[in-house]
């Protein structure tokens, strides 16, 4: 896992060189399509990076979208009508049964489909029309690291290309990219998740936070926490977490913030007066100190959408360390394998 996380600079750089051209080449395909909607289907952490992709398809490009539940096919044996929409699987393996048979009955609907995989040889990516190679390389671990931040990479650089219409990035939003994998070596090297495992490396739970763009790093952070060192976390939007679940945080229960530098950020900031008056101990993951804050996992102050592929970074390191810590395997989570077989 450690050595996973540490390569995750090199795979986006190399995402940006070598990737980013297909990626245009099925962003203007989509374009040309003009889907009346776009439906993502995923699982596990892959899902987390199909709920971001959720909010930037919303966000950037003003289409409707959703999450499908691959069990409405599989389970249910029911077919939506997803004719003139644009279908995406996002799988970091292409190997889960589930996954391809979605595509397959969107593909007889009449929807333009398209896979987003680790492996361009798998059964999903045979089954979609389009399919992306998000170039990750071996993953070593059980629990991902790189291939999410790769799957990120990948779809913020469709979606951005779909919204200038030729596939094409923006000049702006190129420059911006390019800066990524050295600001992403910056906060690996930075990162004081170490010392931050010491202190909570007897929590019995966590619960993390996050609004927007930032609300799937909160979602995968959970994931993580749980696979790597089997701690109860749970993960809210930030507006989730007032309707209720806050009455279960306090002194005792550690709270990870993830508060950008945009308007998803600003939403945070009532959440952390909220959280103040619980007397939570509360670890931001930004760009500022916050009124609060018990700890700060320093990420830079960036696009927000560019910051989702950023934040999680030492949070995958604190998830490594706790394992470590807490005495367990973060290479061999118990009852766990690579691939998952959901039918």
């Amino acid at each position: 896992m450690a050595a996973d996380i540490a390569e995750q600079p090199d795979v986006l750089a190399g995402l940006l060189d070598h990737g980013a051209a297909d990626i245009a080449s099925v962003a203007a395909r989509i374009a040309e399509y003009k889907p009346r909607s776009i439906v993502f289907t995923a699982r596990g952490t892959s899902d987390h990076a199909a709920l971001y992709a959720a909010y930037l398809t919303e966000i950037r490009l003003g289409i409707p979208t959703s999450l499908a539940s691959p069990s409405v096919v599989t389970v249910y044996d029911s077919r939506p009508d997803w004719s003139d929409c644009l279908v995406i699987a996002v799988s970091q393996s292409g190997g889960s049964p589930d996954l391809s048979q979605v595509i397959a009955a969107a593909r007889a609907s009449g929807a333009l489909t398209l896979a987003v995989t680790n492996n361009p040889a798998s059964r999903l990516a045979g089954e979609a029309e389009l399919q992306i190679d998000i170039r990750a390389g071996h993953e070593r671990a059980v629990a991902a690291t790189k291939t999410y931040t790769a799957e990120l990479l990948t779809l913020l650089l469709l979606i951005e290309g779909i919204r200038t219409g030729t596939g094409r990035l923006e000049a702006a939003e190129s420059a911006m990219l390019d800066k990524l994998p050295e600001l992403a070596s910056d906060v690996l090297d930075g990162s004081t998740s170490a010392e931050l495992a010491g202190r909570y490396r007897f929590a019995e739970r966590f619960v993390t936070t996050g609004r927007g763009y930032a609300y799937p790093t909160a979602r995968e952070t959970a994931l993580k926490l749980m696979e790597t060192s089997y701690l109860p976390s749970l993960a809210f939007s930030g507006a989730d977490l007032l309707h209720g679940p806050l009455a279960m945080t306090d002194a005792g229960v550690p709270v990870l913030a993830v508060v950008g530098a945009g308007p998803g950020g600003h939403a945070m900031w009532n959440v952390l007066t909220q959280l103040g008056r619980q007397r939570a101990d509360v670890v931001v993951v930004g760009a500022a100190d916050l009124p609060g804050q018990t700890a700060r996992l320093r990420t830079p102050a960036v696009d927000e959408r560019m910051a989702a592929i950023l934040d999680i970074l030492p949070l995958q390191q604190l998830a490594l360390h706790l394992a470590i810590g807490r005495g367990e395997n973060p290479d061999a989570p118990r009852g766990l394998k690579k691939v998952t077989e959901t039918t």
